[in-house]
């Protein structure tokens, strides 16, 4: 159970990081990171932190297909954490 919150941590910073980034260079217009890297990081384990991250630097507020992903990222973390902890695997 520590190396799984030790990862889930890792990559929520990680994906906090990259959502800074992209915020920086977008309100720079410099080259942006592409939002399947984005995403790809949220159902990596980084939706935990990159959600909060996301309202609180109001990044990505204006695309709505951009939230859908993120919480069905979010949703299958969730009840994936669910069926595991109720099979008690970890």
């Amino acid at each position: 159970m520590y190396y799984f919150s030790m990862y889930i941590i890792l990559m929520g910073f990680v994906g906090v990081i990259m959502l800074c980034i992209d915020k920086y260079k977008a309100t720079h217009e410099k080259w942006r990171i592409k939002e399947k890297t984005l995403h790809i990081l949220e159902f990596l384990g980084g939706v935990f932190l990159m959600l909060p991250a996301m309202y609180l630097i109001r990044h990505k507020c204006r695309k709505i297909q951009y939230y859908w992903i993120t919480y069905t990222a979010l949703i299958a973390w969730v009840v994936g954490i669910w069926y595991i902890s109720s099979k008690q695997i970890l």
